[in-house]
């Protein structure tokens, strides 16, 4: 998996994201209320978390076979600063339409932009 300093840096950013968004995505799709303040009472609502549990996890399979096999390496890269870019742009919309969220969510957004903005630079230097 890693092998060489360069291994480490093109791949930590990975290795952070799947340690954070597999455990965030069994919350979202069974115990949502740990993250937000709102209770599940319709089984529409309840689909709609679990899609989500499955979108992330779904990601995380990708990037952690990224990490083993050189072939999904550029793959897992690009998935990954999309999927952090998205959600960190989706926040800081909602910083400008919604208001300020908890600092727990100020805090994940600057961690989602920064490991999106990563995985770009990881990428700029994977195609040198």
């Amino acid at each position: 998996m890693i092998k060489t300093k360069d291994d480490f840096i093109n791949k930590i950013h990975l290795i952070i994201s799947v340690c954070i968004v597999i455990p965030v995505a069994f919350v979202y799709g069974f115990k949502p209320e740990l993250s937000f303040d709102m209770l599940l009472e319709t089984t529409d609502e309840h689909n709609f978390h679990k899609a989500i549990m499955g979108l992330y996890l779904g990601f995380s399979a990708l990037w952690i076979l990224g990490l083993f096999k050189i072939r999904y390496f550029k793959t897992a890269i690009i998935t990954n600063l999309i999927f952090m870019l998205g959600l960190g742009f989706g926040r800081l919309l909602s910083f400008i339409v919604d208001g300020m969220p908890t600092s727990a969510y100020v805090f994940g957004t600057v961690a989602e932009l920064f490991l999106g903005c990563y995985g770009l630079w990881v990428l700029k230097r994977f195609n040198q």
